[in-house]
C-alpha cells in the first residue's frame, strides 16, 4: 500500500515521507479499510511536529479518515465487507493512522458512514464533530441558554454552533476577522462578535440583558481565562477541549469569587458511554441535509507535507483532507 509515515519527530518537509509500506493484516476483531479521505487535526501535526514524546519506531499519522471495508478479522461478520465507514482514534497511542491507502482498526471504531455523506465529511467526523458534540452535550442545555463558541469559525466552532442551535440555545460566536464572521453566521450564531473588539463584554452583555452567558465552548483556555468573570454568569460552565498551552496561570482566585465551572476534556479519552451516545446520534444529525460541513480544502497523500503546513499555519479555516484515489 502507498502510505505516509515519519520516522523522527520535526518539520512537516523534512520527516514526512510516503512510499509502497506492506499491507496491514486485521487481527481477530478488526477490519481492513480502504481510505478514502484521511482528516487532519492540529493535534496530529503537533504530535509529527515535537508536541509529544515519539512512542513508535514508524508513524502513519492521523486518527480520522473514512473509505469502505475490504476484508475483516476472525469474529467480525463477513457482511461488513463493503460497508462505507468513518474512523475515530486510528492513530491514537497506536502507530497505524489514516494517512495510508489501507489501515486495520477495532471493528468498534469503524462507524457505518450515512448514504448521501462524502468521504471528505466522514473524515472530518472523529475529532471536530465530536469534540463539539460533546462540549455541546457535557451537560443538557436548557432551552434559551446562552452559549459561547471559541472560535466559531474553526472546525470545532463551526459544528458547535450548529449543535447547540439545535440543543435549543442561543448562541454568541467570538471570530477575530470579518471572513470569519461571515463563516460563523453561516452556521447560524446569534451573535457574531470579535474578541479584539474593545467592545466586545458590553455588546456581550446586552445581548444577555446583563446577566452573562451560561456556558463557554473554548478552544483556548489559558488565553481566554481572564475574561470568563466578566462574561459568564455567576456558576457559569466553560467547557474546554483546547489551549494555547496547559502551563499558563489561570485567575483562580477571581474565578472562585465567580463561582465559574471548569470542565476539561480530550476527545482521544471519550467514556465509553459518551462516545456511544455521540455516535448514536450522529446519524441523524449528518442526515439532515441542512447539517453543515466547513471543509476548507482537500489535498492528495503526495501533498501531506504542505497539508500539515497549512495546518500548523492555520491557512485554512475548516477542515483540512487528504484525498485518496
Amino acid at each position: 500500500m502507498r502510505a505516509a509515515f515519519y520516522d523522527r519527530l520535526g518539520p512537516a518537509d523534512e520527516v514526512l515521507l510516503v512510499s509502497d509500506l506492506p499491507d496491514p493484516v486485521p487481527q481477530p476483531g478488526e477490519v481492513l479499510v480502504k481510505i478514502a479521505a484521511s482528516g487532519i487535526n492540529p493535534s496530529d501535526v503537533k504530535s509529527r511536529a515535537g508536541g509529544a514524546v515519539h512512542p513508535f519506531p514508524r508513524v502513519i499519522p492521523h486518527s480520522d479518515g473514512a473509505g469502505i471495508i475490504v476484508a475483516v478479522g476472525t469474529g467480525v461478520s463477513a457482511d461488513k465487507i463493503g460497508q462505507r465507514v468513518w474512523l475515530w482514534n486510528a492513530q491514537w497511542q497506536r502507530p497505524w493512522g489514516t494517512a495510508a491507502e489501507l489501515v486495520a482498526l477495532p471493528e468498534a471504531q469503524a462507524v457505518p458512514l450515512p448514504e448521501g455523506i462524502s468521504f471528505e465529511v466522514g473524515a472530518c467526523l472523529g475529532v471536530p464533530f465530536l469534540t463539539a458534540w460533546r462540549a455541546i452535550h457535557y451537560r443538557p442545555i436548557v432551552a434559551g441558554e446562552v452559549v459561547v463558541v471559541a472560535g466559531g469559525a474553526g472546525a470545532v466552532g463551526f459544528y458547535a454552533i450548529q449543535l447547540g442551535k439545535r440543543a435549543g440555545a442561543q448562541v454568541i460566536a467570538t471570530v477575530s476577522s470579518a471572513e470569519k464572521a461571515a463563516i460563523a453566521t453561516s452556521a447560524g450564531a446569534d451573535l457574531v462578535l470579535d474578541y479584539n473588539d474593545p467592545g466586545f463584554e458590553t455588546a456581550l452583555q446586552r445581548f444577555t440583558q446583563g446577566a452573562g452567558a451560561d456556558r463557554i465552548v473554548e478552544v483556548d483556555l489559558v488565553g481566554n481565562a481572564a475574561r470568563y468573570a466578566s462574561i459568564l454568569r455567576k456558576g457559569g460552565l466553560v467547557v474546554a477541549y483546547g489551549s494555547r498551552t496547559w502551563s499558563g496561570i489561570l485567575p483562580l482566585s477571581q474565578w472562585l469569587l465567580h463561582g465559574v465551572e471548569l470542565a476539561i476534556f480530550i476527545i482521544y479519552e471519550l467514556p465509553e458511554d459518551v462516545r456511544r451516545s455521540a455516535i448514536a446520534q450522529s446519524s441523524a444529525v449528518l442526515s439532515d441535509p441542512s447539517f453543515r460541513h466547513l471543509i476548507a480544502r482537500t489535498y492528495s497523500l503526495g501533498e501531506i507535507a504542505i497539508a500539515h503546513e497549512a495546518v500548523e499555519d492555520g491557512r485554512h479555516l475548516g477542515n483540512v483532507v487528504l484525498l485518496f484515489p
